[in-house]
This record gives C-alpha cells, sequence and structure tokens, in this order.
C-alpha cells in the first residue's frame, strides 16, 4: 500500500491520483436520506445537508490553516521551505493540534483563522511516535475551539467530514465515511487507524476528521498515492492522551523493551502459529532490556505483569505495544513466556525510550549534511556503530559529491580523530574549516555497507549556494 503525508510543500511536484466514479450506481435522495447514520427519526429522515451544515458550523470557527517554515536538510545543505498544513484548536486559551510532520524543524509558524487573524505559534511539544504536535497560538482569547470524540465509539459507515486547507487553499471540506474503525498500518506502533474515503489532500495534514455531531473524531494524516479516496486519521482517543502528556511535559515518555511483536496469524505471510492466544516475539534488539532479561526471538509472551497480551491478528499489536510502552520505566516487570513448550518467567526492567530522531548539522564548506545515529530512527546504522554520525545528505554538484560519500555512510573518524558524537563532530569541523593556514583537505574514514573506506574530501572548490 502506497502511503504518504498529506501535507504541501511549496515548489514541489506531488500529486495525487483520484479516481472519483461511484462504485455503485446513483442513489435516490430519500435512500441516501435514510441511510446517514442517526439521522432517521420517528418523524422519518432528517435532511442531511442540515446535520452536516450545524456540524461544520461548530468546527469550522476553531480550524485553522497552518503555515510554518522548516528546516530542510536532505539534499546536503541546510535550506528553508515554507510548507502548508491544517490544524484545530481545542482549547479556549488557543492550544492548536497538527501533525508532527508539518511542524517538525520549524523555525517559524504562521496560523490563519477563521475570522482573519494571521497569528505566529510556538511548539509546546510534539511526539514522532504518533505524528501529532501541539501548538500555542500567540494572541489573545478566548479563542473558539472543537471538542473531541470518543473515536471507540466510531463505527464503519459513519458519516465524517474531513476538514483542512488542501493543497493550502485555506479551508475546506469533504464528505465521506469511516471505512475501517482499526486499520493497522506500520506507521503507527501504538494506535490503529481510523480509515476513511472523505478526500485527503496534501495540506488536509493536522485538520479534523468530523463526525455529524461536531466532534472531532481523528486528525487526518495519511492518504494514498494511487487508488482512490482512502485517507487515514489518528483516532481521537490517542490524541487526548498525547496532548494532555505533551501538556505536561512537552514529550511523550514511553518505555522501551527491545521487543519486536509479530502477530501469531499472518495472512499476507502465510505464517500461522499454533497458538491462540499470546503475542509472538520477532525479534531482540541487542543490548536492550528484553536482551539482558533472556527474551529470544520466537518466544510466545503470555502475560505482561500479570495482565495477558493477545497478538493474534497484525490489529492487536499496536494494544500490545501500548501495553509495553506504558509499563514503568526501570521497575522489573515479570514475563510469563512460552519458549519450546515450556512455560517459564522472565524479568524485564524497561528503560526510557530516548529520543528517537538524531539532530541535523549542515557542513556548508563541505557541501553535505550529517545526522547523529540513533537507534530507533537508524537501527541498520546503529548496528554498526553505537554513538555517532552519518551523512545525511550529499549537494550535487558538491565537494563531499567528488569526494565519493554518500547518503547513508557512517563516518569513523576525521583527520585521524574518532567521531563519537554530533557534537564532538561539529566542533571537529568548525575548528579545521575554520584554520586558514592548513590545505583545504580532510582524511576521513567512513563504514558503507559494513565496509571500511578511506576518502579525502577536498573542500578547495567553492559552490554557490542556492
Amino acid at each position: 500500500m502506497a502511503i504518504r503525508r498529506s501535507e504541501t510543500r511549496t515548489g514541489r511536484d506531488d500529486v495525487m491520483v483520484r479516481e472519483m466514479a461511484p462504485a455503485g450506481g446513483r442513489f435516490a435522495r430519500p435512500l441516501l436520506l435514510a441511510l446517514v447514520a442517526g439521522c432517521v427519526g420517528a418523524a422519518g429522515p432528517v435532511d442531511l445537508a442540515e446535520v452536516l451544515a450545524r456540524a461544520k458550523a461548530k468546527v469550522f470557527p476553531a480550524l485553522v490553516f497552518v503555515s510554518p517554515v522548516v528546516e530542510q536538510f536532505d539534499e546536503g545543505e541546510k535550506t528553508h521551505q515554507e510548507v502548508v498544513g491544517s490544524g484545530v484548536i481545542i482549547s479556549s486559551d488557543g492550544e492548536v493540534v497538527t501533525n508532527r510532520h508539518v511542524v517538525d524543524k520549524a523555525v517559524e509558524i504562521r496560523c490563519l483563522l477563521h475570522d482573519g487573524r494571521v497569528l505566529r505559534a510556538k511548539t509546546i511539544g510534539q511526539d514522532k511516535e504518533t505524528d501529532l504536535a501541539l501548538l500555542k497560538l500567540d494572541g489573545d482569547g478566548p479563542f473558539p475551539f472543537a471538542e473531541f470524540a470518543d473515536s471507540s465509539t466510531a463505527f464503519e459507515g459513519q458519516f465524517v467530514m474531513a476538514m483542512g486547507a488542501p493543497w493550502g487553499l485555506s479551508r475546506s471540506v469533504s464528505l465521506g465515511i469511516i471505512s475501517c474503525t482499526e486499520r493497522f498500518l506500520p506507521e503507527g506502533s501504538y494506535n490503529l487507524w481510523l480509515q476513511t474515503d472523505a478526500a485527503l489532500n496534501p495540506g488536509n495534514s493536522g485538520g479534523p476528521l468530523v463526525d455529524r455531531d461536531g466532534r472531532v473524531v481523528g486528525i487526518n494524516t495519511l492518504a494514498t498515492l494511487i487508488g482512490g479516496d482512502m485517507g487515514f486519521a489518528v483516532p481521537s482517543n490517542t490524541v487526548r492522551e498525547v496532548v494532555d502528556a505533551l501538556r505536561r511535559e512537552g514529550r511523550v515518555r514511553r518505555a522501551w523493551t527491545g521487543i519486536a511483536l509479530q502477530p501469531l496469524k499472518d495472512f499476507r505471510s502465510n505464517t500461522f502459529f499454533d497458538a491462540d492466544s499470546g503475542c509472538l516475539v520477532a525479534g531482540v534488539a541487542a543490548g536492550s532490556p528484553a536482551a539482558s532479561a533472556g527474551l529470544r526471538p520466537g518466544d510466545l509472551i503470555l502475560s505482561v505483569g500479570g495482565r495477558p497480551v493477545n497478538g493474534v491478528t497484525e490489529e492487536d499489536l499496536p494494544r500490545v505495544g501500548h501495553i509495553l510502552a506504558s509499563l514503568p520505566i526501570g521497575t522489573p516487570v515479570e514475563f510469563r513466556v512460552r519458549r519450546s513448550g515450556a512455560e517459564m518467567t522472565l524479568v524485564v526492567t524497561p528503560r526510557e525510550k530516548g529520543k528517537v530522531e538524531g539532530e541535523d548539522y549542515d557542513c556548508k564548506a563541505w557541501n553535505m549534511t550529517v545526522k547523529a545515529i540513533n537507534e530507533f530512527a537508524t537501527p541498520e546504522l546503529h548496528y554498526f556503530v553505537k554513538q555517532g554520525v552519518y551523512v545525511r545528505g550529499v549537494k550535487s554538484p558538491g565537494n563531499a559529491e567528488q569526494a565519493g560519500l554518500r547518503r547513508g555512510d557512517i563516518i569513523l573518524t576525521v583527520e585521524g580523530s574518532e567521531i563519537r558524537s554530533l557534537e564532538q563532530f561539529a566542533e571537529l569541523y568548525e575548528r579545521l574549516t575554520s584554520d586558514a593556514s592548513r590545505p583545504k583537505k580532510v582524511r576521513m574514514e567512513v563504514l558503507r555497507a559494513g565496509l571500511r573506506r578511506q576518502v579525502v574530501l577536498d573542500y578547495s572548490t567553492k559552490y554557490e549556494r542556492h
């Protein structure tokens, strides 16, 4: 399934292909009205337009057009780019929920409100795991705000509206239904998604998915590249939980055990394990709390802290992942597992899950950007080097490209100095490039696909920055 973020980035040709043809003939208007969930009373069908107008009137004043200026490092140099997305005000003092990918690395955030005011906003906190961010408007309230629905009561066929700023068009509404209330996607470790056929386009990211009562049932986040209108929203119950944590600490604290999960019955891979309950351990990270406790791939977890766990299908995995993430940090927890037919108890002491993404750094003279290795964001690099930096982007044309450096190269040494952190690398870079008496060449040792390579980077050529 092709999934992509639904924000618009200025200057990018990012087009969604959609099939708009109806799937099953045309409906007569009376039948359509009768199909509106919850809109048929004793006096007969209620007009759909009236229901939607009332719901829109509750949320539209709280809709926000979000336009941040963000830093970009992918192309080998730090640039600034304006992006557009959506958000919704959730409190009278101007708290705004949006997607993290809309405001990540933002140096400035401007918001257009329903009443025409343009206000700046600051980021209170963000959570990469759920792709949510909490902003605070810089302006005088009180502000109109929307209320959350209980997403656990959502059902397939429920009429919803997606509100936002598609293609940067300020504000818009599209109508659809909830197609699935528990959609599993690899993009969500701790939540299932609400799938909807309400049209989502670039710019809708962070906007509300609204029920017929004018309450926010989800935050629109993902959409398909092709194949019709299929979008995905973070359920409102997950949003409320994350927002509460961001209010308190500016981040979400999660426990980490190092366990990768696998369902017992996987139709796609045609793998079926002989068990009706429990959750299968697919892998255990080296040096993790689970590895230290003796857990192994292939173990069947029966209970955690006395609480039964079930990962029969892939839709069950986010619930199990949430249980593991909610364990008390630093407190030993008993895991009841079955291995080769025998049951045993292993004690795991979860540690706090640290930063899930490394910092970026721009090496202007060398025409490349580097990034700190992170065990969660770049596990394939962390396998080789636990602490260090790698090449994030290479400018073309540029000195790093001429030296043969590539994206993903792990920088082991610079001029004989072992690189153990981004801070150390940045200090060494500034010292070398500011020394006018030394030749404009540096020797590097890099690791690429597990093989060491020697590189000489000549940065005597000045390439135009654009």
